[in-house]
């Protein structure tokens, strides 16, 4: 179960794009900690600088400003380099229907950069965020791969076309490529700002400051809530995964099934709150309904995680506690 026993040969490179942001930050964390290098690819657009400040000192880290839309910064990051774990995109389903252009550039062409340096410099495993959002408004429950839907935003398209530029790149040019759809991750380190923030550490930072939460719509949708640490697990496993189980994607959440308004009341039971939330418009392109099937991934990557809704949420409660 989890992480800790994964084991690569010693002086292993990481390549973790996006390693300034929340989920690439936590990879970066893991990687150190199992005793491995990382160097991080990041143009700190939406990453944070102290999330990098926190590794400076390790000489294992190597850090580097740079775009991924740049091919020639994407070849130059891959040099050397045994594993890409590419985490740089732009999140935001209402964000991405406001500036198609600019998520087609970096989610799609700067993902096929990425593919195209790490095939030209014989990277053993490319791994990439895809999404959940993938699956559109396919109704069935729970989400399994190959039942998709039609897709409700620029931002879901950008990663369907990602997963299917990553089974070309399989397929013809021998890189071995495995798709993460992963299910509205959460835990330490995400940005509880702005007006594209994860509900969870939104939530808690408007509670924590006796603020009165808006929840979009009526509350009643569903999630399938994934603590970071089983997405970091399913990066490292995937890097250990057979050639046969690669040009697939993979769902990549706990099996769970969470309603937001339960969450906000749980949220606010504990951290002593009684305060009522707000109930705004539905988000536009917006999953209602979302829970997932993991066999595929336990079967085929050994994809087991460790940590269910409740002992994840009190982590990152703990957490957030600590740090805002």
């Amino acid at each position: 179960m989890g992480y800790q026993n994964v084991r690569f040969p010693k002086g292993t490179v990481f390549l973790v794009t996006g390693g300034a942001g929340f989920i690439g930050f936590n990879l970066c964390d893991a990687i150190l900690n199992l005793g491995y290098k990382v160097r991080c690819l990041d143009n700190l657009s939406s990453g944070k600088q102290e999330n990098i400040e926190v590794f400076l000192n390790n000489p294992d880290y190597t850090f580097i400003k740079g775009d991924i839309r740049e091919l020639d910064t994407c070849m130059k990051a891959c040099e050397g380099v045994d594993y890409v774990l590419n985490q740089a995109a732009w999140g935001s389903v209402p964000r991405s229907i406001e500036m198609p252009l600019f998520y087609c550039a970096n989610n799609i062409q700067g993902t096929l950069n990425m593919m195209e340096a790490a095939r030209q410099n014989k990277v053993k495993k490319f791994v990439y965020a895809s999404s959940s959002s993938v699956y559109g408004d396919e109704p069935d429950l729970p989400k399994r791969e190959g039942r998709e839907g039609n897709l409700l935003s620029p931002y879901a398209l950008t990663k369907r076309c990602d997963e299917e530029w990553a089974k070309q790149y399989t397929r013809h040019y021998g890189l071995d490529t495995y798709g993460l759809r992963y299910f509205n991750v959460f835990g330490r380190r995400q940005n509880p700002d702005g007006a594209y923030a994860a509900v969870i550490p939104k939530f808690i930072r408007q509670l924590l400051n006796n603020e009165r939460p808006t929840i979009n719509g009526d509350g009643r949708q569903s999630r399938d809530f994934t603590y970071i640490e089983n997405v970091v697990e399913a990066n490292l496993k995937a890097c250990l995964a057979p050639h046969e189980a690669a040009g697939e994607a993979y769902n990549i959440a706990y099996g769970g099934r969470e309603y937001l308004i339960d969450i906000y009341y749980s949220l606010a039971k504990a951290l002593g709150k009684d305060i009522e939330p707000c109930f705004g418009p539905e988000r536009a392109g917006d999953i209602r309904h979302s829970n997932a099937d993991i066999s595929k991934a336990s079967k085929m990557l050994g994809y087991e995680p460790d940590y269910d809704f409740a002992r994840g949420l009190n982590e990152a409660i703990a957490w957030y506690r600590e740090n805002l």
